[in-house]
């Protein structure tokens, strides 16, 4: 139509004109989908929650039997990018659900509810992920992308931020530096006393908290120990005295926060054989978990009272060499059954506790559940009860609180090379969940005496019966009766 006879058109016929072509009139861009409720996620309960709690994801308006990329990326403190994505087709009413809809595609595939979280990958190589800073959370930016051609994502339809906290509401974080003891404490709220639980690393070194932390959400107060690399604590790993472990044990165990009658010690890999030594030589220790541990002292010599129990040796020609570069080291380590190694076995017969060994089938360290049998022949033939082995098939050596993504090989800074741990992501994930769960139930059998109906009581506890409790935010007021060179650890006092 030409323009100036356009313009000599009535208004009301130009303007029926313009709406007509653009769209505006009888809804028609609604048949192109621009009226549609707009694509958004929905997390509950509840888009910012703790670490190891499980969500429900939906991703609602997409358009039916639409096929999307759902995106998650989290940054670590070192600035490194985790990140997973997988392909989903929407179904009738334009609705993906995690916890229904199937992957079709990417990092991993079937129905993973959680699986944006536990199938991330470092995107430096030999990335691991762990967290220092327990009192500030991750942030998972979750984003959906429409499909692309081979898979490849075309421009954000929705995003947001999913918040994965550590610290529950109330718990408090408590610094310890008294005498030779480096710790941080974590008192969960409510009335105490609550059962206590010790928390050991392993040949990482430093002080890391957030398993310890994350147990105290729990119900339980927790000490997570250092034992070297930190602090004015030894650098390195040249020997140890059981001695320190003792002064932690009595501080911690004269908490009027914590509870009496015995104390609970888990402890990881280098860990583990010390959780075994504390248990053997030191009273009041009543529930031990080793996880992926040997049952023989490694590597330092340990100094109790005058007395030395060697380190087991290893043998460096049995370690291979990946064509990658990373060491497998599982076979170097001598073998603790032989008898010129039998100074170096813990004498767990001694013990008066109750032990559960978490043994990862795919631990690429060593083999930790003939470790496992051997405290079980040991305590069997000394009449003691025998200990709780929880095999855990296609998990390795690096088992952590669920929905960490799992670690095949990292570098490792004391030994200076990348060491090759195992474990395949589904497998490895579906192991965390079942170790973390067991672990809290056995403390609360072994060290939660008549405590045990109030805790399970409790919203968190829920968790482990398919509950899921909402956020659990970041104390803002905290206070503490433990004080340290007389000086109240937290400022502000709750009303």
């Amino acid at each position: 139509m030409p323009l100036l006879s356009h313009f000599k058109m009535p208004f009301a016929v130009r303007k029926f004109c313009f709406q007509y072509n653009t769209g505006r009139m009888f809804n028609t861009a609604s048949a192109s989908g621009c009226n549609r409720a707009p694509v958004k996620i929905n997390i509950k309960p509840d888009r910012k929650c703790l670490f190891d709690a499980p969500v429900d994801i939906k991703v609602q308006g997409l358009r039916p039997k639409q096929q999307v990329i759902f995106r998650a990326k989290l940054t670590d403190e070192k600035e490194v990018d985790f990140v997973s994505s997988a392909r989903y087709e929407a179904d009738n009413h334009g609705v993906v659900d995690l916890s229904t809809s199937a992957a079709l595609g990417g990092d991993y595939v079937g129905v993973h509810p959680m699986g944006f979280m536990w199938a991330m990958k470092s995107q430096t190589e030999l990335g691991r992920l762990f967290r220092k800073d327990v009192t500030s959370p991750f942030e998972v930016h979750l984003s959906v992308h429409d499909k692309g051609p081979e898979e490849t994502e075309q421009p954000v339809l929705t995003s947001c931020v999913h918040e994965r906290w550590f610290v529950g509401e109330g718990v408090q974080r408590i610094p310890v530096r008294e005498g030779r003891i480096r710790a941080t404490l974590f008192i969960p709220p409510g009335e105490g006393p609550f059962p206590g639980v010790m928390d050991l690393g392993g040949t990482a070194g430093g002080l890391l908290e957030y398993r310890a932390c994350l147990l105290a959400n729990y119900g339980f107060a927790t000490m997570s120990l250092a034992y070297f690399g930190f602090d004015d604590l030894p650098k390195k790993l040249l020997e140890l005295h059981l001695e320190y472990f003792e002064e932690a044990l009595h501080y911690f165990q004269k908490l009027p926060q914590v509870k009496t009658g015995g104390i609970g010690v888990m402890g990881t890999s280098k860990g583990a054989d010390l959780s075994l030594s504390m248990a053997s030589f030191l009273k009041g220790v009543t529930a031990v978990v080793c996880v992926n541990g040997c049952n023989a002292n490694l590597q330092a010599p340990l100094h109790y009272r005058g007395t030395s129990m060697p380190g087991l040796g290893l043998s460096a020609h049995r370690i291979t060499i990946r064509d990658s570069g990373v060491l497998n080291v599982r076979g170097c380590y001598d073998d603790p059954r032989a008898p010129e190694n039998h100074a170096c076995v813990v004498p767990v017969h001694r013990a008066s506790a109750r032990f559960l060994f978490v043994v990862a089938k795919d631990d690429q360290v060593w083999d930790s559940e003939v470790y496992a049998q051997e405290v079980k022949r040991q305590l069997q033939e000394h009449g003691k009860p025998a200990p709780e082995i929880l095999p855990l098939p296609g998990a390795g050596h690096l088992l952590e609180p669920p929905y960490f993504p799992s670690c095949p090989a990292s570098y490792h800074k004391f030994v200076g090379a990348a060491l090759e741990w195992g474990g395949q992501p589904d497998t490895h994930a579906v192991a965390q969940e079942t170790y973390w769960r067991r672990v809290r139930e056995f403390f609360l059998e072994h060290v939660g005496g008549k405590l045990k109906d109030r805790i399970r009581s409790t919203c968190l506890w829920g968790r482990m019966t398919g509950g899921n409790p909402t956020f659990m935010a970041k104390p803002e007021s905290t206070s503490c009766s433990v004080e340290s060179d007389g000086v109240r650890l937290f400022g502000k006092e709750s009303r």
